[in-house]
């Protein structure tokens, strides 16, 4: 009796190691998706789900395996409680345990857009409705209410928003990544303003981020950028009117074709320097950190002037004489 009891006990132990020894196997082997098999499937986990619902949220998005093994596999881990809601990608060659390990770690699918340095809001507006999964909950808000929404009634979007590249994981809204984008400029624009040089012809950070997205819209070489604020900032000290073409085109929005013609210059609007003294009443594009940087630490010249010179740089000049030889030798092609 004890020797077939002893049997007994050695034929559990053999079916218990077997079992584990599958489950071992079946944890590491990659489970097949249905087809279209070459793309990975989209996996959405709402805040609360149980490890039982995960189990056949996976089934149903499009993987081929038990929920019932999956579900066992998740208990027996020990990490069931630790998956995380969120939008994940499985792809094909996804095993049981590299799906936990990924629901564990939070592993979303994420997608990138970019907010490129001079871009005005525009601009941003049509990248975001662009952008990959991205949900476009912006696009039944007004610029008002967007920026109502945002905490910053009154104030307008334009410059308000770091240019960078945003990751944000499939199905987030475009919400989100613009309270990130705004977050960030606000933090780079507070840093910019305590590193100003002092005399800058600036009273206020907001000065200081209209007057960088003039010249991230006037720079085409960024060495230039220090020398083209200090021409701004001599302007402004003694009174001299900004003169400066982007602010025009900004004024014209989508009215402009392209081509600044003379009666765009003498035509008022707020934005035109040209027939209005001082900066204009908002920024007119995203500036980047080096233009942030180079509007509170503009460069000691002497210039008031300048003009591109056809290769990306600017030439500076003191006096109106300069400056017009400057004109008729990169402008007109005089000598």
């Amino acid at each position: 009796m004890i020797k077939g009891l002893f049997k007994g006990l050695v034929g559990l132990v053999v079916l218990a190691l077997t079992l584990a020894a599958a489950a071992y196997f079946w944890v590491k082997r990659p489970m097949p998706l249905r087809a279209p098999a070459a793309n990975p499937v989209d996996l959405s986990i709402e805040s609360g789900t149980s490890a039982k619902a995960i189990s056949q949220a996976v089934v149903d998005a499009g993987v081929e395996a038990s929920p019932t093994l999956l579900y066992a596999w998740f208990r027996l881990s020990g990490q069931s409680r630790q998956m995380r809601a969120g939008n994940y990608e499985i792809a094909p060659g996804t095993s049981p345990e590299r799906l936990l390990r990924m629901l564990v770690r939070g592993e979303e699918s994420l997608r990138t857009v970019t907010i490129v340095e001079g871009w005005n809001w525009r601009q941003v507006r049509q990248a975001l409705a662009k952008a990959e999964n991205l949900k476009p909950d912006s696009r039944a808000l007004d610029d008002a209410a967007l920026m109502a929404q945002f905490g910053r009634p009154g104030v307008a979007p334009e410059g308000r928003f770091y240019p960078d590249t945003y990751s944000y994981a499939k199905g987030s809204s475009d919400l989100a990544v613009l309270q990130r984008a705004l977050n960030s400029m606000d933090k780079h624009l507070q840093v910019a303003w305590q590193a100003r040089l002092p005399g800058v012809s600036l009273k206020s950070p907001e000065d200081a981020l209209i007057l960088a997205s003039i010249v991230e819209k006037e720079t085409g070489q960024g060495s230039d950028r220090p020398l083209i604020s200090g021409v701004f900032n001599n302007r402004m000290r003694i009174g001299m009117r900004l003169q400066t073409d982007p602010t025009v085109i900004y004024g014209l929005g989508e009215a402009f074709d392209g081509n600044l013609r003379r009666i765009h210059l003498q035509t008022d609007n707020p934005w035109n320097t040209y027939t209005r003294g001082g900066l204009p009443p908002t920024p007119i594009a995203m500036p980047g950190k080096a233009a942030l940087l180079a509007a509170v630490q503009p460069a000691k010249t002497q210039a008031l002037y300048f003009v591109a010179k056809g290769d990306g740089s600017s030439h500076f000049s003191a006096t109106l004489d300069e400056h017009n030889r400057a004109v008729n030798r990169y402008q007109r092609g005089l000598k």
